[in-house]
């Protein structure tokens, strides 16, 4: 989700609006494209991100990407634009996981904790063979971090308390 976050800021940063221009945007708040047309709703405010659910997506958009209109918080793409450049970036995360996801590939959780390798992978059903043994897991538990290694998206204490008990993750 990281880098669809920075995918979507970075086209959204090419618009500098003044400082006065900048909307304030709430939680709950509808927001409006370029069109008129609304985008979605903000669902949380947080560290400078805007987090708008299109009704497809919870796109991470920059606050300062805001303005106001008349009819209230507003920025300068279309929702399609939006749901665009959020499919694209998940696709993308998704092919680069996917490429990662190979027999004898180490694993680390998000955290850089080594936590074994992958033993098989069948569809979407992964085995992770971690110090306190197999682990079943779905292909949606994994990902490509910013340096390029994969990662499993649980901590270490949940893959060993999976291992131990011999469950798959659901």
């Amino acid at each position: 989700m990281k880098l669809a976050r920075l995918a979507v800021s970075a086209a959204l940063a090419t618009v500098i609006l003044p400082a006065a221009a900048f909307a304030q945007v709430a939680a709950g708040a509808k927001v409006y494209g370029s069109d008129g047309a609304e985008v979605g709703t903000v669902v949380s405010v947080a560290g400078g991100v805007v987090t708008v659910d299109t009704g497809t997506h919870k796109a991470p958009l920059p606050e300062n990407a805001f303005a106001t209109s008349d009819k209230g918080p507003t920025i300068t793409v279309t929702k399609a634009q939006v749901d665009s450049m959020m499919a694209e970036q998940l696709a993308a995360a998704a092919a680069k996981r996917d490429a990662a996801l190979v027999a004898g590939t180490a694993v680390a959780t998000a955290n850089g904790t080594p936590t074994g390798t992958i033993k098989s992978v069948e569809g979407d059903a992964v085995v992770l063979e971690s110090p306190s043994g197999a682990v079943a897991l779905k292909r949606e538990h994994f990902a490509v971090n910013a340096q390029g290694a994969l990662v499993a998206l649980f901590t270490a204490d949940q893959i060993a308390a999976a291992a131990s008990t011999g469950q798959a993750s659901e």
